[in-house]
C-alpha cells in the first residue's frame, strides 16, 4: 500500500546497535539516501570494545508508514543487531550537546549571563568580547536558547546531534 500523501510527517529518534566494523555506517546511511529521506542528525561512536558493538543514533522525519518501513528494512542489514524506536519508547532518553559563542558588551553580555543561569547553560571560556556556553538537553531547549541568543549577538553554533540511552538498569 503506498504511503498516503495527508498523513503528517513526525520526527524519529533511532538507535541503531551495530557491529562496530568498516562499511556498516555506510550501509545504513545508504538505505536513507537510496530513499531520498534526510538525517537531521547523526552520531555514531564505540559503545563496547569488548564485543566489537557500536551505536548510531539517527533522528529524521517523515510520514510514519515510511519510518515504520525504514526501521524495518535497517533491522534486515546483517551488521545491524537491534534497532530502538527511542522516540515511541517510554523509556528512552534523548538529550543533545551544544557550544553556542555569542559576542557582546554592556545590556546584552548581563542579559545573555541571566539567560545562561534559566537555561543551565555553562560559561566554558569567556573574553572581553564574547561567551561560549555549554548546553546540554532536548533538542527544542538548544533550539530556544539559540533564538534568545541571536538578538543578543550571535557568533557560532557547534551541536553534537541527539543521543539516547534507555531508563533503568538493563541494556538496550
Amino acid at each position: 500500500m503506498p504511503p498516503r500523501t495527508d498523513d503528517p510527517s513526525e520526527s524519529r529518534t533511532l538507535a541503531v546497535l551495530v557491529d562496530n566494523e568498516p562499511g556498516v555506517l555506510a550501509r545504513v546511511v545508504g538505505l536513507f539516501s537510496a530513499r531520498g529521506y534526510n538525517i537531521e542528525s547523526l552520531t555514531v561512536a564505540e559503545t563496547d570494545s569488548a564485543q566489537h558493538a557500536s551505536r548510531i543514533t539517527i533522528v529524521t522525519s517523515g510520514q510514519p508508514v515510511i519510518l515504520d518501513q525504514i526501521k524495518a528494512q535497517l533491522e534486515r542489514i546483517v551488521s545491524v543487531r537491534r534497532v530502538i524506536d527511542v522516540t515511541r519508547d517510554p523509556a528512552g532518553v534523548e538529550r543533545e550537546l551544544a557550544l553556542i559563542k555569542v559576542r557582546g558588551a554592556g545590556a546584552n553580555r548581563i542579559e545573555a549571563l541571566r539567560l545562561s543561569e534559566i537555561f543551565r547553560a555553562k560559561v566554558i571560556d569567556t573574553t572581553l568580547e564574547s561567551f561560549i556556553f555549554e548546553l546540554t538537553g532536548p533538542s527544542s531547549k538548544i533550539n530556544s536558547f539559540i533564538e534568545l541568543m541571536r538578538p543578543l549577538g550571535l557568533v557560532e553554533v557547534s551541536r553534537t546531534g541527539v543521543l539516547s540511552i534507555h531508563r533503568g538498569a538493563e541494556t538496550a
